[in-house]
């Protein structure tokens, strides 16, 4: 069996030097893939104290510490950053990277850091048309020569993007759990399709989903990269997200769930860490888990 696998590691509730070592750990094992998450509070929403790290420079502090794996973020929060400035941040992260980096986009969720830090909380339905918008604007400035673009939430005139990113065919995902218009923006705007915390069956209806929207609109789905988030919670610890989208138990069970999953002919597969670090379970998936699916 062959999967990529990926570390998600968002940078909260933890003190920086602890996010490192993970990002460290997953560079020298043959992780495909690490991100991090963009929110401005730690989550689930326990204490709004509790440290986190704002994505960009997290990202970039990513970047520049590790050699391996790509490096990205699953996923940005389209109403917290013009698309200019999230576009121009993007390439300079590939940059720093030599050529490892890709990030996703998504509409957001977390209320509570929306309205504090005063972006009020739009409908879903608003929040997904800005992020369609601002998916249109960086494609066009990573790839065109200039950018030109008019919409509801964003004008962009005569906008140039230099340096182009690192690695021209630098992935820009979509990220989401919605069965609906969430497939539709990835098939219009993805180079990948990013799902978190779904079983497998919910898998398979969002790529079947996925399949359907790219025939409606004539294009190859298997130009759109496919993965996986999935909460990692091995020996005794409980799931805090939904345990039908998490790896539990012991590593042969996570085996043959990963197992599930490639089944499904989703392409990666990422674990994610969420404080405190069990740092006994994290050396056993790596090497108990990780051989099974890296031949």
């Amino acid at each position: 069996m062959s999967i990529k696998i990926g570390m998600h590691a968002g940078p909260q509730d933890l003190a920086f030097d602890e996010v490192a070592r993970l990002w460290q750990i997953g560079d020298a094992a043959d992780f495909h893939w690490i991100s991090v998450w963009d929110h401005f509070y730690a989550n689930p929403l326990q204490d709004r104290n509790n440290p986190c790290f704002e994505g960009i420079a997290a990202m970039a502090a990513l970047a520049a510490m590790t050699k391996n794996v790509r490096v990205g973020c699953l996923v940005f929060c389209a109403l917290f950053r013009s698309p200019g400035v999230l576009a121009k941040a993007a390439v300079t992260i590939d940059h720093i990277s030599g050529g490892r980096a890709e990030i996703g986009i998504g509409a957001g969720w977390f209320e509570e850091e929306f309205r504090d830090f005063g972006y009020g909380f739009p409908s879903l339905s608003a929040r997904l048309d800005q992020l369609e918008e601002a998916l249109a604007i960086i494609r066009s400035l990573w790839h065109d020569e200039e950018t030109n673009f008019k919409g509801k939430y964003y004008e962009v005139s005569q906008a140039v993007c230099s340096p182009k990113p690192l690695n021209s065919a630098m992935r820009l995902w979509v990220g989401g759990r919605g069965k609906l218009r969430t497939p539709q923006i990835a098939a219009r705007y993805g180079d990948g399709f990013n799902m978190p915390y779904l079983s497998p069956a919910s898998v398979t209806d969002r790529l079947e989903r996925l399949i359907r929207r790219c025939d409606e609109i004539d294009r190859d789905p298997a130009e759109i990269e496919t993965s996986v988030n999935l909460g990692f919670y091995l020996g005794d610890r409980q799931p805090d997200v939904n345990p039908a989208g998490s790896l539990v138990g012991s590593a042969q069970q996570a085996v043959d769930r990963i197992g599930e999953y490639v089944d499904t002919g989703v392409q990666g597969l990422n674990i994610a860490i969420r404080p405190p670090v069990d740092w006994a379970a994290l050396d056993l998936f790596i090497e108990d888990v990780m051989p099974a699916f890296n031949s």
